[in-house]
């Protein structure tokens, strides 16, 4: 059967794209860091797959270059790797210090680098869908590191969508206004949604849709679809 790989998969919109694969009849394998997702296992496994938990810090590299044999071991129709786990603090460049820089490359490009290079090596076939951000065609500064990370995981989607063709997919999705950033609520996505051209915030269930799209469309490899209400235009 065939299954798929979410990295940060217990929480947010990780663990929304990881019901959806299992409700479209994937095992599931679930990545996390700190707190096991247990109850979502469960309720996974209710949907009629099977389902089960990886911790991996993506700040150690044995953790990162360990994980794929150890899903591929129980999973070995292991056939989708969503790239979703990711940081968002905020820093500009003068006030980024290197164990902050690194540990933003760590876990949202290099992570994502090393396991769809494992991917690769040990399937030769299936999808990989990586989680960007809608600012990464911008120059802003406020997040620099995290907006480099990003940017760096957009460019590797494109070279590895050619890399590693035919037998897999690579494609991106670049969020935009979906969820509050931890500490906001929604006076704080209204006042930014006000400056959308649709004028209006997102929800998971869209990035859900792009992640559908991307999975049945077989002739799209290497693009990076915007959900974002219009922001990557302004």
């Amino acid at each position: 059967m065939k299954a798929a790989l979410v990295t940060g998969g217990s929480k947010r919109i990780g663990a929304d794209i990881a019901r959806t694969l299992a409700e479209r009849g994937l095992d599931i394998a679930l990545h996390y860091n700190s707190t096991p997702p247990d109850s979502l296992v469960e309720e996974i496994r209710e949907k009629g797959v099977r389902c089960s938990a990886y911790r991996a810090d993506f700040t150690v590299s044995k953790d990162v270059t360990s994980l794929m044999e150890k899903v591929r071991g129980e999973f070995p129709g292991l056939d989708i790797l969503i790239n979703n786990a990711s940081i968002f603090e905020r820093a500009s460049i003068k006030d980024t210090d290197e164990e902050f820089f690194q540990r933003h490359f760590d876990i949202n490009f290099k992570a994502p680098f090393l396991l769809s290079r494992d991917f690769a090596r040990v399937t030769g076939k299936g999808q990989i869908i990586n989680i960007a951000d809608t600012r990464v065609v911008r120059a802003g500064t406020t997040y620099a590191a995290y907006l480099l990370s990003k940017k760096a995981l957009s460019e590797f989607t494109r070279m590895a969508a050619v890399e590693f063709a035919p037998g897999i997919r690579v494609n991106a999705i670049a969020p935009g206004l979906i969820l509050p950033p931890d500490g906001e609520g929604e006076a704080y996505m209204e006042t930014l949604a006000a400056k959308l051209p649709l004028k209006r915030r997102g929800d998971t269930i869209d990035v859900i849709r792009a992640v559908n799209y991307v999975m049945d469309s077989e002739f799209v490899t290497g693009e990076i679809l915007f959900i974002d209400g219009g922001e990557h235009l302004k």
